[in-house]
């Protein structure tokens, strides 16, 4: 029996950093051999950032990366490092399916970046690049559009002897496929098989992962080493969680989730025969450092899991794209509470500015909980009363419109003078907005454009109403189990959910009960269910004509609005493309 000791580095990394990434990959390889181990793997495209998207496509990106490469290749220590990067075909270092069209036949003149580079594994050790593995199943669903920037991989399945034992290199989609490169790994003779993975955080994918290799580990008799990504960008959250399991799929080490961190792992597996031989790196190590038993580290239950994503992905979009600072419309509700506490959470309560901005219709009891509120967090809150901006444009509208506004025109001109002050805060300052509307709202279209939706930053965008109670009384929960106080006043969680845009208003005015709604919205949205099969499932038809006669009108707002933080599988934005102008199955819509 072999003995090999790996380690997966769970890293943080910026899209187009190249530079920075690589010192990243190289002090992960340096930690790795001087804790003895004889195999680090990065997670995939660590390189260059996951997902680089269109960068993809400039010629110069896919050089860059070469040459950062290159010379992580020579920086290399003695260990042998598998690391995520994207090649062109024309390095010959791998082998790419040539570009087709529509009807199979081959391209001509398609430019190196523009489906002629691979998503790759190079090899890396003892200050050489030994080769490199393509990836060969590329996804192209959700959030994912891989066959727009790469071709798949193709050639041989080379498996590697690595200090005595037989290893395989697989990437992310490569092993969801049953009887794919996996299998094609164990009948070449691996019996570990590694996984570089850029796998994006959404709700209970975690155990979708566990659980999928589980069964590929018992299709391929092999062990597993997973390793993912960790941190924000844009709209995705990567939750680490990184594990290794043994050939019979049993859990034998898990990093934690959404901390960069590097997890090592000794594995017992049979010797290596015939397979392509590292030698110079591959020797087993006659003596070395004992490590400490694998650390199989406490997943997060379901709620703590969603709130953690939620302050990571704040943290990396404002950090990774220069913020340093945030503003909030605090309105004593419950959704500008949630916000506030996570950008607390992500930033420190000295980089949060909170903006009560009360109208003639606020309550007192709203003001009031929104400077408490601040005050627990230890955030600063100023008050910008906005009656004498509301007068005056009113007037202004009075005389285009020969009367007064009122109803919904009056509702929207206040949230749209309280979008113009925190804009101006932001202006001057440099801080940015973050918007405070969850999921229902922005679904149904209960939100106004150039108001509440005014801001660079959606945090709660992915989280229906109910969901934001729970996570609310999550927070609070927290604090009381560290022996500290709530962050959230009791009263902002009981009392009943308003915009407080017209006297003794209420959410239930406008909208179906929250505990009616959202089940409908995460079926409709998330679940790609028709109205008709809605009604099907048993659900009343005059509330499913009613919602998703809301979410159709709506498109055209969720277009403008700015990235947030996704935690399930179907957000707005990406995973969601459809037409604004769409009639399909709402004869109720004009």
């Amino acid at each position: 029996m072999a003995t090999i000791r790996v380690g997966l580095a769970q890293l943080n990394v910026t899209v187009g950093d190249v530079d920075a990434n690589a010192a990243a990959v190289l002090e992960a390889l340096r930690e790795g051999c001087e804790l003895g181990c004889d195999l680090v793997v990065t997670p995939e495209l660590a390189l260059v950032g996951y997902p680089p998207e269109d960068l993809l496509l400039k010629d110069g990106f896919i050089e860059d990366a070469a040459v950062a490469l290159g010379k992580l290749a020579a920086a290399s220590p003695a260990c042998l490092g598998v690391v995520g990067t994207a090649l062109a075909a024309a390095s010959g270092l791998v082998e790419l399916a040539e570009p087709t069209d529509a009807r199979g036949e081959a391209l001509e003149g398609v430019g190196t970046a523009h489906r002629g580079s691979a998503n790759a594994a190079a090899l890396v050790g003892a200050g050489r690049l030994h080769g490199a593995v393509a990836k060969r199943q590329l996804p192209n669903y959700g959030v994912f559009d891989e066959r727009r920037w790469f071709a798949p991989g193709t050639g041989p399945s080379f498996v590697y002897e690595v200090a005595g034992a037989a290893v395989g290199i697989a990437i992310c989609e490569d092993v969801w496929i049953d009887g794919g490169p996996a299998a094609a790994l164990a009948a070449a003779g691996a019996s570990l098989i590694v996984v570089l993975n850029a796998s994006p955080y959404s709700r209970g994918r975690l155990e979708d992962r566990r659980s999928m290799l589980k069964h590929r580990s018992a299709e391929t008799g092999c062990a597993v080493a997973y390793v993912n990504l960790v941190g924000g960008q844009d709209e995705l959250v990567f939750d680490g969680a990184s594990f290794v399991l043994d050939a019979g799929g049993r859990l034998l080490a898990a990093a934690p989730q959404f901390e960069p961190t590097l997890l090592v792992c000794d594995l017992e597996l049979p010797d290596a025969t015939g397979a392509v031989s590292l030698a110079e790196l591959s020797e087993p190590r006659p003596t070395r450092a004992p490590i400490a038993p694998p650390v199989i580290a406490r997943q997060l239950d379901p709620i703590a899991e969603v709130y953690e994503a939620l302050v990571v992905g704040t943290r990396d979009y404002l950090h990774k794209n220069g913020f340093e600072n945030a503003v909030i419309a605090l309105s004593g509700g419950i959704d500008s509470s949630l916000v506030s506490v996570i950008a607390v959470d992500a930033l420190g309560p000295e980089c949060v500015l909170g903006v009560s901005m009360p109208s003639r219709y606020s309550s007192e009891h709203s003001r009031t909980d929104a400077f408490e509120l601040a005050q627990r967090l230890g955030m600063r809150c100023v008050s910008a009363p906005i009656e004498s901006a509301h007068a005056a444009l009113s007037s202004v509208l009075d005389g285009v419109l020969g009367g007064v506004p009122a109803g919904l025109t009056d509702e929207n001109l206040q949230s749209r003078i309280r979008g113009v002050v925190l804009m101006g805060i932001s202006n001057e300052t440099g801080a940015i907005v973050l918007t405070t509307g969850n999921k229902s709202e922005l679904a149904t279209g209960y939100s106004t454009l150039y108001g509440d939706t005014a801001g660079g930053f959606a945090v709660i965008k992915d989280v229906v109403k109910t969901l934001v109670y729970e996570l609310c009384r999550h927070r609070n929960e927290r604090a009381i189990a560290r022996n500290e106080p709530p962050p959230i006043p009791e009263s902002i969680i009981t009392k009943p959910p308003s915009a407080e845009l017209r006297p003794n208003q209420v959410d239930a005015d406008s909208l179906p009960a929250y505990e009616l709604l959202d089940p409908v919205l995460i079926a409709y949205v998330e679940g790609d269910k028709t109205a008709g099969e809605l009604i099907a499932d048993g659900n009343d038809e005059a509330l499913v004509e009613r919602v998703v006669g809301l979410v159709d009108a709506a498109e055209y707002k969720r277009r403008q609005m700015p990235p947030g933080v996704r935690i399930t599988a179907k957000s707005f934005g990406k995973d969601r493309r459809l037409p604004i102008t769409n009639r399909y199955g709402a004869p109720w819509r004009p």
